[in-house]
């Protein structure tokens, strides 16, 4: 029996990072499969399902006018800026920001064994999206994570063999961590990140 990770189109492990930065397809059929996963939370996580998918289609807007200069997200973003254009680069920077909340909640919740969903997500909330929203979205994703669905089912969602689950879970994390890392060290080192 596969893991919702072994289904997904591509893993962030398996996302090609080199000197010229992260590949834009590949990073972006991973974060496709990474969206699908609000699925399994039900409805109440369709705005956060919906801003990704918003972002993720302005990156792809940009790195399908011309594939070969925006092969990587970093080209991508240095052709935006050279053109005085912000769309796509604005997008992954909310992108990443939703997948750094998705990774550390995921991550807590991986480290919390006993933890339920809704406390992770809330915690995951707090360190990375909130300081980004005003008082009109705080409240909608408070909801949404009180609305979490519980930790066995969401797991058992995951797969029926829980120690597979977590081996592939580990190795999903890792590669988003690296994806999200240098997409943040990037960003930060040329003042994009505000």
């Amino acid at each position: 029996m596969a893991t919702y990770f072994q289904t997904t189109p591509r893993n962030y492990a398996d996302v090609t990072i080199t000197d010229q930065g992260i590949n834009t397809e590949e990073f972006l059929q991973a974060t496709e499969g990474l969206i699908k996963i609000f699925d399994l939370f039900g409805s109440v996580f369709s705005v956060v399902q919906n801003d990704m998918n918003g972002n993720v289609k302005k990156i792809r807007e940009r790195f399908l006018q011309n594939p070969a200069a925006n092969s990587t997200l970093q080209n991508l973003v240095n052709g935006e800026i050279a053109e005085k254009k912000k769309t796509a680069t604005e997008g992954l920077l909310w992108l990443t920001r939703g997948l750094d909340f998705t990774l550390q909640s995921l991550e807590r919740s991986e480290a919390n064994p006993n933890e339920e969903l809704s406390v992770s997500f809330t915690k995951g909330y707090e360190n990375t999206l909130r300081q980004y929203h005003g008082m009109l979205v705080r409240p909608v994703f408070a909801m949404a994570m009180k609305a979490c669905p519980y930790r066995d089912v969401f797991y058992t969602k995951l797969g029926a063999d829980q120690s597979l689950v977590q081996q592939d879970l580990s190795a999903y994390l890792n590669g988003l961590r690296k994806v999200v890392t240098d997409i943040q060290t990037f960003y930060a080192a040329n003042k994009l990140d505000k």
